[in-house]
Protein backbone atom coordinates (compact mmCIF):
# COMPACT_ATOMS: atom_id res chain seq x y z
CA UNK A 1 0.00 0.00 0.00
CA UNK A 2 1.55 3.34 -1.04
CA UNK A 3 2.21 6.00 1.58
CA UNK A 4 -0.01 9.08 1.62
CA UNK A 5 1.09 12.66 2.19
CA UNK A 6 -0.78 15.00 4.59
CA UNK A 7 -2.41 16.54 1.48
CA UNK A 8 -3.80 13.29 0.07
CA UNK A 9 -7.42 14.12 0.94
CA UNK A 10 -7.10 17.54 -0.72
CA UNK A 11 -5.85 15.94 -3.94
CA UNK A 12 -8.68 13.41 -4.03
CA UNK A 13 -11.28 16.10 -3.31
CA UNK A 14 -9.88 18.19 -6.19
CA UNK A 15 -10.30 15.26 -8.60
CA UNK A 16 -6.60 14.55 -9.08
CA UNK A 17 -5.53 11.45 -10.97
CA UNK A 18 -3.45 9.59 -8.40
CA UNK A 19 -0.53 7.28 -9.18
CA UNK A 20 2.05 5.32 -7.22
CA UNK A 21 5.31 7.28 -7.34
CA UNK A 22 8.32 6.00 -5.37
CA UNK A 23 5.98 4.26 -2.96
CA UNK A 24 3.75 7.30 -2.46
CA UNK A 25 0.24 7.92 -3.80
CA UNK A 26 0.70 11.22 -5.62
CA UNK A 27 -1.29 13.41 -8.06
CA UNK A 28 -0.09 13.19 -11.66
CA UNK A 29 -2.51 15.92 -12.78
CA UNK A 30 -5.80 17.60 -11.90
CA UNK A 31 -7.21 17.47 -15.43
CA UNK A 32 -4.85 19.17 -17.86
CA UNK A 33 -1.12 18.63 -17.46
CA UNK A 34 -0.44 21.18 -20.22
CA UNK A 35 -2.47 23.89 -18.47
CA UNK A 36 -0.69 23.15 -15.19
CA UNK A 37 2.67 23.47 -16.95
CA UNK A 38 1.74 26.82 -18.49
CA UNK A 39 0.37 28.06 -15.15
CA UNK A 40 3.83 27.68 -13.63
CA UNK A 41 5.60 29.31 -16.59
CA UNK A 42 3.20 32.29 -16.71
CA UNK A 43 1.64 32.72 -13.25
CA UNK A 44 1.87 30.41 -10.22
CA UNK A 45 1.39 26.72 -9.55
CA UNK A 46 1.98 24.54 -6.52
CA UNK A 47 3.14 20.99 -5.98
CA UNK A 48 2.82 18.65 -3.03
CA UNK A 49 6.40 17.50 -2.46
CA UNK A 50 5.79 16.04 1.00
CA UNK A 51 6.94 12.64 -0.28
CA UNK A 52 10.49 14.03 -0.20
CA UNK A 53 12.25 13.74 3.13
CA UNK A 54 13.66 16.56 5.25
CA UNK A 55 16.39 15.58 7.71
CA UNK A 56 17.80 17.76 10.47
CA UNK A 57 21.51 17.35 11.14
CA UNK A 58 22.78 18.84 14.38
CA UNK A 59 25.90 18.58 16.52
CA UNK A 60 29.40 19.98 16.83
CA UNK A 61 30.71 17.69 14.09
CA UNK A 62 28.06 18.54 11.48
CA UNK A 63 30.22 20.60 9.14
CA UNK A 64 33.15 18.18 9.15
CA UNK A 65 30.76 15.28 8.59
CA UNK A 66 29.11 16.89 5.56
CA UNK A 67 32.46 17.85 4.07
CA UNK A 68 33.31 14.14 3.94
CA UNK A 69 29.82 12.97 2.95
CA UNK A 70 29.11 15.26 -0.01
CA UNK A 71 30.89 15.99 -3.30
CA UNK A 72 30.16 19.70 -2.97
CA UNK A 73 31.81 21.56 -0.09
CA UNK A 74 29.59 22.98 2.66
CA UNK A 75 32.58 24.93 4.01
CA UNK A 76 31.92 27.65 1.43
CA UNK A 77 28.40 28.18 2.81
CA UNK A 78 28.52 30.57 5.76
CA UNK A 79 25.36 32.69 5.56
CA UNK A 80 22.50 31.32 7.71
CA UNK A 81 19.81 29.92 5.42
CA UNK A 82 22.11 29.49 2.43
CA UNK A 83 21.40 26.36 0.37
CA UNK A 84 23.85 24.11 -1.45
CA UNK A 85 23.02 21.53 -4.13
CA UNK A 86 25.20 18.43 -4.09
CA UNK A 87 25.50 14.79 -5.00
CA UNK A 88 26.15 12.16 -2.36
CA UNK A 89 28.45 9.52 -3.83
CA UNK A 90 29.42 5.94 -3.15
CA UNK A 91 33.04 4.77 -3.10
CA UNK A 92 32.93 4.09 -6.85
CA UNK A 93 31.89 7.66 -7.59
CA UNK A 94 28.29 6.77 -8.47
CA UNK A 95 25.45 9.02 -7.34
CA UNK A 96 23.55 7.69 -4.34
CA UNK A 97 21.29 10.75 -4.50
CA UNK A 98 21.25 14.43 -5.35
CA UNK A 99 20.05 16.67 -2.55
CA UNK A 100 19.88 20.18 -1.12
CA UNK A 101 21.50 21.05 2.19
CA UNK A 102 20.58 24.23 4.06
CA UNK A 103 23.11 25.82 6.41
CA UNK A 104 21.83 27.56 9.54
CA UNK A 105 24.88 27.25 11.80
CA UNK A 106 28.05 25.16 11.97
CA UNK A 107 26.11 22.71 14.13
CA UNK A 108 22.72 22.95 12.40
CA UNK A 109 21.76 21.90 8.86
CA UNK A 110 18.65 20.71 7.07
CA UNK A 111 18.98 18.20 4.22
CA UNK A 112 16.21 17.41 1.71
CA UNK A 113 16.49 14.12 -0.18
CA UNK A 114 14.44 12.38 -2.86
CA UNK A 115 11.47 10.18 -1.98
CA UNK A 116 12.58 7.08 -3.86
CA UNK A 117 16.00 7.06 -2.23
CA UNK A 118 15.07 8.29 1.26
CA UNK A 119 15.51 5.01 3.13
CA UNK A 120 18.74 4.23 1.28
CA UNK A 121 20.02 7.75 1.94
CA UNK A 122 19.34 7.65 5.66
CA UNK A 123 21.01 4.25 5.98
CA UNK A 124 24.07 5.52 4.09
CA UNK A 125 24.28 8.71 6.15
CA UNK A 126 24.10 6.77 9.39
CA UNK A 127 26.75 4.36 8.12
CA UNK A 128 29.03 7.32 7.44
CA UNK A 129 28.32 8.80 10.87
CA UNK A 130 29.51 5.54 12.41
CA UNK A 131 32.53 5.31 10.09
CA UNK A 132 33.62 8.85 10.92
CA UNK A 133 32.69 8.65 14.59
CA UNK A 134 30.96 11.97 13.92
CA UNK A 135 29.48 13.94 16.80
CA UNK A 136 26.13 14.53 15.10
CA UNK A 137 22.45 13.62 15.34
CA UNK A 138 20.43 12.88 12.20
CA UNK A 139 16.66 13.27 12.58
CA UNK A 140 14.25 12.36 9.75
CA UNK A 141 11.30 14.79 9.81
CA UNK A 142 8.30 12.83 8.56
CA UNK A 143 6.25 15.13 10.81
CA UNK A 144 6.78 17.87 8.21
CA UNK A 145 5.06 18.52 4.87
CA UNK A 146 6.47 20.39 1.86
CA UNK A 147 4.70 22.54 -0.71
CA UNK A 148 6.51 24.06 -3.70
CA UNK A 149 4.96 27.27 -5.06
CA UNK A 150 6.51 28.12 -8.42
CA UNK A 151 6.09 30.73 -11.15
CA UNK A 152 6.62 34.44 -11.84
CA UNK A 153 3.81 35.35 -9.41
CA UNK A 154 4.59 32.63 -6.86
CA UNK A 155 6.19 34.83 -4.23
CA UNK A 156 3.43 37.47 -4.26
CA UNK A 157 0.71 34.83 -4.03
CA UNK A 158 2.56 33.09 -1.19
CA UNK A 159 2.79 36.35 0.74
CA UNK A 160 -0.96 36.82 0.27
CA UNK A 161 -1.61 33.35 1.68
CA UNK A 162 0.79 33.49 4.65
CA UNK A 163 0.38 36.62 6.82
CA UNK A 164 3.74 38.04 7.85
CA UNK A 165 5.75 36.02 5.34
CA UNK A 166 6.54 38.97 3.08
CA UNK A 167 8.53 40.87 5.70
CA UNK A 168 10.54 37.73 6.47
CA UNK A 169 11.23 36.59 2.89
CA UNK A 170 10.92 39.61 0.55
CA UNK A 171 14.69 40.13 0.44
CA UNK A 172 15.47 36.40 0.33
CA UNK A 173 17.91 35.71 -2.49
CA UNK A 174 17.65 32.61 -4.70
CA UNK A 175 18.95 29.46 -3.01
CA UNK A 176 18.45 30.84 0.47
CA UNK A 177 15.94 30.01 3.19
CA UNK A 178 14.48 31.59 6.29
CA UNK A 179 12.83 30.01 9.31
CA UNK A 180 9.54 31.50 10.51
CA UNK A 181 8.69 29.62 13.69
CA UNK A 182 8.32 25.94 12.72
CA UNK A 183 8.06 26.86 9.03
CA UNK A 184 10.98 27.10 6.58
CA UNK A 185 10.55 29.13 3.39
CA UNK A 186 13.27 28.47 0.80
CA UNK A 187 13.67 30.33 -2.49
CA UNK A 188 14.40 27.12 -4.35
CA UNK A 189 12.55 24.92 -6.81
CA UNK A 190 12.58 22.29 -9.53
CA UNK A 191 10.86 24.10 -12.38
CA UNK A 192 13.22 26.80 -13.68
CA UNK A 193 10.90 29.48 -12.29
CA UNK A 194 11.08 31.70 -9.23
CA UNK A 195 9.19 30.75 -6.12
CA UNK A 196 9.37 29.06 -2.75
CA UNK A 197 9.58 25.58 -1.30
CA UNK A 198 7.78 25.68 2.05
CA UNK A 199 8.40 23.12 4.79
CA UNK A 200 5.88 23.20 7.63
CA UNK A 201 4.28 20.95 10.26
CA UNK A 202 2.18 18.26 8.60
CA UNK A 203 -0.97 19.24 10.48
CA UNK A 204 -0.83 22.74 8.97
CA UNK A 205 -0.35 21.67 5.34
CA UNK A 206 -4.00 21.30 4.28
CA UNK A 207 -4.90 24.77 5.55
CA UNK A 208 -1.97 26.34 3.71
CA UNK A 209 -2.88 24.46 0.51
CA UNK A 210 -6.41 25.87 0.74
CA UNK A 211 -5.12 29.40 1.42
CA UNK A 212 -2.74 29.22 -1.54
CA UNK A 213 -5.60 28.14 -3.80
CA UNK A 214 -7.64 31.08 -2.54
CA UNK A 215 -4.68 33.34 -3.40
CA UNK A 216 -4.80 32.12 -7.01
CA UNK A 217 -2.17 29.38 -7.01
CA UNK A 218 -3.05 26.44 -9.26
CA UNK A 219 -2.53 22.86 -7.97
CA UNK A 220 -0.17 20.94 -10.26
CA UNK A 221 0.82 17.29 -10.45
CA UNK A 222 3.87 15.18 -11.17
CA UNK A 223 3.28 15.33 -14.93
CA UNK A 224 3.82 19.09 -15.13
CA UNK A 225 6.65 18.88 -12.63
CA UNK A 226 8.52 16.53 -14.97
CA UNK A 227 8.06 18.59 -18.14
CA UNK A 228 9.03 21.76 -16.27
CA UNK A 229 12.20 20.31 -14.76
CA UNK A 230 13.25 18.79 -18.09
CA UNK A 231 12.79 22.12 -19.89
CA UNK A 232 14.82 23.72 -17.10
CA UNK A 233 17.71 21.29 -17.57
CA UNK A 234 17.36 19.69 -14.14
CA UNK A 235 18.34 16.06 -13.61
CA UNK A 236 15.97 13.41 -12.28
CA UNK A 237 17.51 10.77 -10.04
CA UNK A 238 17.04 7.26 -11.40
CA UNK A 239 16.88 8.48 -15.00
CA UNK A 240 19.68 10.96 -15.63
CA UNK A 241 22.01 9.57 -12.97
CA UNK A 242 22.11 6.77 -10.40
CA UNK A 243 24.47 4.64 -8.30
CA UNK A 244 26.39 3.58 -11.41
CA UNK A 245 26.74 7.01 -13.04
CA UNK A 246 29.43 9.51 -12.12
CA UNK A 247 28.32 13.14 -11.72
CA UNK A 248 31.10 13.91 -14.22
CA UNK A 249 29.11 11.99 -16.86
CA UNK A 250 25.74 13.42 -15.81
CA UNK A 251 26.20 17.12 -16.41
CA UNK A 252 26.88 17.67 -12.71
CA UNK A 253 30.60 18.43 -12.69
CA UNK A 254 29.74 21.90 -11.38
CA UNK A 255 28.51 20.30 -8.15
CA UNK A 256 31.85 18.58 -7.47
CA UNK A 257 34.30 20.72 -5.48
CA UNK A 258 37.90 19.47 -5.36
CA UNK A 259 39.56 22.80 -4.58
CA UNK A 260 40.58 21.69 -1.09
CA UNK A 261 43.09 18.93 -1.78
CA UNK A 262 42.88 17.75 1.85
CA UNK A 263 39.10 17.14 1.73
CA UNK A 264 38.76 13.43 1.07
CA UNK A 265 35.01 13.11 0.49
CA UNK A 266 33.47 9.72 -0.28
CA UNK A 267 33.96 8.96 -3.97
CA UNK A 268 36.72 11.50 -4.58
CA UNK A 269 39.40 8.91 -5.31
CA UNK A 270 37.14 7.25 -7.89
CA UNK A 271 36.37 10.56 -9.61
CA UNK A 272 40.06 11.46 -9.80
CA UNK A 273 40.90 8.03 -11.20
CA UNK A 274 38.06 8.07 -13.74
CA UNK A 275 37.77 11.33 -15.71
CA UNK A 276 34.54 11.95 -17.64
CA UNK A 277 33.88 9.73 -20.64
CA UNK A 278 30.57 11.30 -21.74
CA UNK A 279 28.54 14.47 -21.45
CA UNK A 280 24.88 15.23 -20.89
CA UNK A 281 23.41 17.44 -23.59
CA UNK A 282 20.00 18.56 -24.80
CA UNK A 283 18.31 17.26 -27.95
CA UNK A 284 15.49 18.80 -29.98
CA UNK A 285 13.75 16.45 -32.39
CA UNK A 286 13.53 17.78 -35.95
CA UNK A 287 11.31 15.02 -37.35
CA UNK A 288 7.84 14.02 -36.21
CA UNK A 289 7.86 11.85 -33.09
CA UNK A 290 8.38 11.94 -29.33
CA UNK A 291 11.68 11.58 -27.51
CA UNK A 292 11.65 9.29 -24.47
CA UNK A 293 14.25 7.83 -22.13
CA UNK A 294 16.52 4.99 -23.27
CA UNK A 295 16.46 5.71 -26.99
CA UNK A 296 19.62 5.09 -29.00
CA UNK A 297 21.45 8.21 -30.23
CA UNK A 298 23.82 8.23 -33.22
CA UNK A 299 26.43 10.99 -33.59
CA UNK A 300 29.55 11.58 -35.70
CA UNK A 301 31.61 10.91 -32.58
CA UNK A 302 29.97 7.68 -31.48
CA UNK A 303 26.74 6.46 -29.95
CA UNK A 304 24.81 7.57 -26.90
CA UNK A 305 21.42 7.25 -25.22
CA UNK A 306 18.60 9.54 -24.15
CA UNK A 307 18.06 9.62 -20.39
CA UNK A 308 14.88 11.72 -20.17
CA UNK A 309 12.52 12.86 -22.92
CA UNK A 310 9.14 14.50 -23.40
CA UNK A 311 7.09 16.92 -25.49
CA UNK A 312 7.92 20.46 -24.40
CA UNK A 313 4.80 22.63 -23.91
CA UNK A 314 6.95 25.76 -23.97
CA UNK A 315 8.94 24.95 -27.13
CA UNK A 316 6.12 22.96 -28.76
CA UNK A 317 8.75 20.42 -29.76
CA UNK A 318 10.00 17.08 -28.49
CA UNK A 319 13.08 17.40 -26.27
CA UNK A 320 15.43 15.11 -24.36
CA UNK A 321 18.59 14.82 -22.33
CA UNK A 322 21.15 12.50 -23.88
CA UNK A 323 24.40 11.04 -22.59
CA UNK A 324 26.71 11.21 -25.59
CA UNK A 325 30.45 11.20 -26.41
CA UNK A 326 32.43 14.16 -25.05
CA UNK A 327 33.08 15.62 -28.52
CA UNK A 328 29.39 16.15 -29.31
CA UNK A 329 28.69 19.89 -29.20
CA UNK A 330 25.63 22.17 -29.35
CA UNK A 331 24.55 22.55 -32.96
CA UNK A 332 25.62 19.05 -33.99
CA UNK A 333 23.17 17.02 -36.04
CA UNK A 334 22.34 13.61 -34.52
CA UNK A 335 19.86 10.82 -35.09
CA UNK A 336 17.65 9.05 -32.56
CA UNK A 337 16.21 5.57 -32.98
CA UNK A 338 12.48 5.88 -32.35
CA UNK A 339 10.57 2.64 -32.93
CA UNK A 340 13.15 1.39 -35.39
CA UNK A 341 13.43 4.62 -37.38
CA UNK A 342 16.41 6.96 -37.21
CA UNK A 343 14.93 10.45 -36.83
CA UNK A 344 16.84 13.71 -37.05
CA UNK A 345 17.60 15.82 -33.97
CA UNK A 346 19.94 18.65 -33.06
CA UNK A 347 22.12 18.90 -29.97
CA UNK A 348 21.62 22.06 -27.86
CA UNK A 349 23.01 23.57 -24.70
CA UNK A 350 20.86 23.12 -21.60
CA UNK A 351 18.50 24.45 -20.35
CA UNK A 352 15.71 24.56 -22.92
CA UNK A 353 13.60 27.11 -21.01
CA UNK A 354 13.65 29.09 -17.78
CA UNK A 355 11.90 32.11 -16.30
CA UNK A 356 9.01 31.78 -18.72
CA UNK A 357 11.16 31.92 -21.82
CA UNK A 358 12.42 29.42 -24.38
CA UNK A 359 16.22 29.60 -24.52
CA UNK A 360 16.86 27.51 -27.65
Amino acid sequence: MPHQTPLHAAHVEAGARMVDFAGWEMPVNYGSQIEEHHAVRTDAGMFDVSHMLALDLTGAGATDYLRKLLANDVAKVKTPGKALYSCMLNEKGGVIDDLIVYYFADDKYRIVVNAGTADKDVAWMRKQIAAQGANVTLEPRRDMAMIAVQGPNARARTWAAIPGSESASATLKPFNAVEIGPMMIARTGYTGEDGFEITLPAQDAAALWTDLMAAGVRPCGLGARDTLRLEAGMNLYGQDMDDNVSPLNAGLSWTVDMKDETRNFVGRDALEANPPTARLIGLILQDKGVLRAHQHVFTEHGEGETTSGTFSPTLQKSIAFARVPLDVAPGDAVEVDIRGKRLKAVAVKLPFARNGQALV
